[in-house]
């Protein structure tokens, strides 16, 4: 009797229970990771609020005499305005048109057949193999060509060259597991190929869309490569090379940096805001086929 009371306590435990030591384990695990992941984030807001060369500073200080006097001068003694403007220009436009062109893209190569259908594939897939350092050159002689250097478009369609195609794959990977009887059904009511795919398929792609928009959004906001050798005027510069300002051989200015990261990040964060819904299900959609 007593033998079976204490196996009746003493429950096994089910499987993907885990004991009291693997528990603590764990938590103490990411509680590490987190720590791990915010302090530089941390320590670049509470440098962006010290006074004027208050960075130079060797005590271990984390909040003394907050200041927003870095800010000040980031938005009113440099060009920092104008290098946001352009940032934001350049990676609104190549998100709009990035997005039209990548689902149009993907649309076609997942439902239609035809001549160079493969080809187009392939011209996609090659595309991504190679790497940005490569294709300046020929970009640069081309945007010169078309009198495109130190304008906003040449950079957008520069911008395009790199996230074009993976988004397009992507895009053609979830229009594979949309049944194509919905598309049938659109055609059946009246509506022309375009029309289906505007009205009916595009709406049931927004999980897929958002993440086409938030990687061609980053992909034209972090970017410095392109913007360096294609901007040449101080009026034409986007963020990431007016930043490079900030930053000599013997001296850096780690007050203006730091607040300059701060503003830099607000417009990826409320796209990122915007458009998080539906990230885990767009990177994950089209990995299965119902």
């Amino acid at each position: 009797m007593s033998s079976t009371t204490a196996g009746t306590a003493r429950r096994a435990r089910g499987r993907g229970e885990r004991s009291v030591g693997a528990s603590i384990l764990l938590h103490g695990t990411l509680l590490v990771a987190v720590v791990i992941s915010l302090f530089p984030i941390v320590w670049l807001v509470l440098t962006s609020l010290k006074p004027r060369d208050g960075w130079l500073s060797t005590e271990l200080q984390f909040f003394n005499q907050p200041s927003l006097d870095n800010y000040t001068r980031v938005l009113s003694e440099t060009a920092f305005p104008t290098w946001l403007l352009n940032s934001v220009l350049a990676a609104a436009l190549t998100m709009i048109l990035g997005v039209f062109i990548a689902s149009t893209t993907g649309y076609a190569i997942s439902r239609f057949r035809f001549p160079g259908h493969r080809g187009v594939m392939w011209l996609l897939l090659i595309t991504q193999m190679f790497p940005m350092a490569i294709l300046i050159v020929p970009l640069y002689n081309l945007m010169a060509s078309l009198g495109l250097l130190n304008q906003i478009p040449g950079l957008v369609i520069a911008y395009m060259t790199v996230a074009v195609p993976f988004c397009a794959w992507m895009m053609k990977s979830y229009f594979d597991s949309i049944p194509i009887e919905i598309d049938q059904a659109g055609l059946v009511d009246g509506l022309t190929p375009f029309g289906a795919f505007w009205r009916v398929i595009l709406p049931l792609a927004r999980p897929s869309l958002a993440v086409t928009a938030f990687y061609s959004f980053m992909t034209a906001w972090g970017e410095v490569a392109y913007a360096t050798v294609f901007m040449s005027t101080e009026e034409k510069r986007t963020l990431g090379v007016g930043l490079q300002q900030f930053v000599g051989q013997h001296w850096s200015d780690w007050g203006l940096l730091t607040a300059s990261a701060v503003l830099i990040a607000v417009p990826a964060s409320i796209v990122f805001l915007l458009v998080q819904r539906h990230l885990v299900t767009g990177l994950t959609a089209g990995a299965t086929k119902a």
